[in-house]
């Protein structure tokens, strides 16, 4: 069993409360709303969600729940301190900490003469960075202790949908911690010991934006839901049947496939079909923001990689494919052959490697491409690629190719190189290496 303080007693710190107290553990409540100090204490629940009132009645009757406004007493008789207060917008959009920074100076002075080690563990929703520019360092500064060695310190972000918060809290879909001692690692690996799903253990930061990406992610799909329901009524379509045929497949529409950070779209489908789809909804003066916002997102991704190889400086650029995707020859609205001829209008000069584009070329007298943004690709290509390397004073890595990997991963090493692909999971942008995401 363990001790645990819940600082903020709202959808999230209440639920964590009634949940942690069901499985066993011993758990005091804090907030500085009174009012819901005494609901908890006389076994009530503080807001509206199904079952939480139940579980909030046997945690006060089993003696293992309280509530108090009285944080020295709650750090004083507890092991851990799970932080759920809220961070709402200030006028302009950005988080307001108010309540973070408070809750992080009351409980490093609480901490100050504890002899213990004491857990911290933030659940509330911040940016990237808040945990380690922020809240430690408060803690820090008002308990005189330093992290990992004198308290411990993990972010956890929940996941907990409002009216079935209690099954998201037992059946999670996804759980992302980060920790920075192996106290709170250890706490945290228990707490989830029963989910039945993968536990993703991160650094803070990169816990810190999984959870906006979550968010971000809900919100997007219900938005691209909407838009495609009302161009399907437009038509005379029924926009929920529709939505219900893509979601069947799970092979590539509901799969991770294509949520892979990286470079542009292309090919000969998806941009010509979201120029038709958003052609249909201008016609029938269907307003669709996302849709329409998609092909200038595509285009700032080129744009993004362009500024990136301008920034190396280099005037011959060597790029390791050409072609829209690997495993194939077709450059029809390929991004990399839009990128290269944006440097080529620049003055500077570009090689190609393609094992893919290469045969083709093999294959057929003349210039097989007859592509209007590179007409001279056929004078472009290299044959093999120390060569290219060899030629060149940047690399571009647009195509993933097994044969390459090792090549790439040495010349990138003294080379300029802007990877779009990732050429190997564990490369990161450091030196003359540098991931268009990562």
């Amino acid at each position: 069993m363990a001790r645990i303080s819940v600082f903020g007693i709202g959808y999230v710190g209440a639920v964590a409360a009634a949940c942690l107290v069901r499985d066993g553990h011993k758990v005091i409540a804090v907030d500085v709303d009174e009012d819901k100090v005494d609901l908890i204490n006389r076994g009530q629940s503080p807001i509206v969600e199904e079952g939480l009132g139940a579980l909030i009645a046997k945690g006060i009757d089993s003696d293992r729940l309280f509530a108090t406004s009285d944080a020295s007493f709650a750090i004083d008789q507890t092991d851990v301190s799970l932080v759920c207060v809220g961070t709402p917008s200030d006028p302009s959009g950005a988080l307001d900490l108010t309540y973070i920074k408070e809750v992080s100076r009351q409980i490093g002075q609480e901490m100050r003469e504890k002899e213990t080690l004491h857990s911290v563990i933030l659940r509330s929703t911040v940016l990237p960075g808040t945990s380690e520019d922020i809240c430690i360092p408060l803690i820090e500064r008002h308990s005189g202790k330093t992290v990992g060695r004198g308290f411990g310190f993990g972010y956890y972000p929940e996941f907990l949908r409002e009216g079935s918060a209690i099954e998201d809290y037992d059946d999670a879909g996804l759980v992302v911690f980060g920790a920075l001692d192996e106290a709170t690692r250890n706490f945290l690996h228990m707490v989830n010991a029963t989910q039945d799903c993968c536990l993703h253990e991160v650094g803070l930061r990169t816990a810190e934006m999984v959870k906006y990406t979550s968010n971000s992610w809900r919100a997007t799909k219900v938005t691209f839901a909407n838009e495609i329901g009302n161009i399907s009524k437009a038509c005379g379509l029924d926009g929920q049947e529709v939505m219900d045929v893509l979601c069947a497949d799970h092979k590539v529409s509901m799969s991770p496939k294509f949520l892979r950070p990286g470079f542009a779209f292309g090919g000969s489908c998806l941009p010509k079909d979201i120029r038709a789809l958003k052609h249909l909804a201008d016609r029938t003066q269907t307003p669709t923001p996302l849709l329409s916002a998609v092909l200038d997102a595509n285009d700032a991704q080129v744009a993004r990689a362009e500024r990136m190889v301008r920034d190396s400086g280099a005037r011959h650029v060597g790029f390791v494919g050409i072609s829209f995707k690997p495993g194939t020859d077709d450059l029809r609205e390929s991004p990399l052959v839009e990128l290269a001829a944006r440097l080529v209008m620049q003055g500077i000069t570009v090689s190609v490697f393609d094992p893919y584009v290469a045969q083709l070329a093999a294959q057929q007298d003349g210039d097989p491409f007859r592509n209007s943004k590179l007409p001279y690709l056929k004078q472009m290509l290299v044959q093999e690629l120390p060569a290219l390397v060899a030629a060149t004073d940047a690399l571009v890595i647009g195509n993933f190719y097994a044969e390459t990997v090792e090549i790439l991963g040495a010349a990138s090493v003294t080379k300029p190189t802007i990877d779009l692909t990732r050429v190997r999971r564990d490369m990161v942008s450091t030196g003359t290496y540098e991931g268009i995401c990562w």
